[in-house]
């Protein structure tokens, strides 16, 4: 690579580091290419970009960036996948991957919302349902409380048309003694 083509690359790297939503280092030592391509296939599916990176030049990215310090972690053969909207989807993909695959690519560290993770708590991460499951369940959780208000309403509006229906009866029953 020219001088250049890396300065091109770092910041090109930069700037995906600063826009992810999370992102997260891994080894890949193990992986032949059919398995990376693979690999990368399920990552874009998930809306994630992988990149094989030279350390030196990511390092070099790292700086500038209000990151946890992960400059360490970049070390032998590195590889990194870069969420933009879904943080815990390359994760999930990592763990899926790495289950089938040998325990391959291993997560070295990952930096979700500007937050290290190490690789434990990435596995916890991945075991997270998808934000759209989660909206749905917090929705869910909301409507229930004003489901039961409403049918609380609902009932005191019909004890009330019961009673002024009975005390009508009885002034009609009343009125005809």
């Amino acid at each position: 690579m020219k001088r250049q083509e890396k300065d091109a690359f770092v910041g090109e790297l930069q700037q995906k580091l600063g826009e992810a939503s999370a992102f997260y280092l891994t080894d890949f030592t193990g992986l032949n290419v059919k398995q990376i391509t693979k690999l990368r296939a399920r990552l874009r599916q998930n809306g994630v970009e992988y990149v094989v990176v030279k350390n030196t030049l990511a390092q070099r990215a790292l700086q500038g960036l209000e990151l946890p310090d992960v400059a360490g972690f970049f070390t032998g053969a590195t590889g990194v996948a870069i969420g933009r909207q879904d943080a815990v989807a390359a994760a999930r993909v990592l763990t899926e991957f790495a289950r089938e695959f040998g325990d391959r690519p291993t997560v070295k560290v990952g930096v979700v919302e500007r937050k290290e993770y190490s690789p434990e708590q990435v596995k916890a991460l991945a075991t997270l349902p998808s934000k759209e499951v989660l909206l749905a369940q917090l929705a869910g959780g909301l409507q229930a409380p004003m489901a039961r208000l409403a049918g609380g309403m609902s009932q005191i509006l019909a004890g009330f048309a019961r009673a002024v229906d009975a005390l009508r009866q009885q002034r009609e029953g009343g009125a005809q003694a």
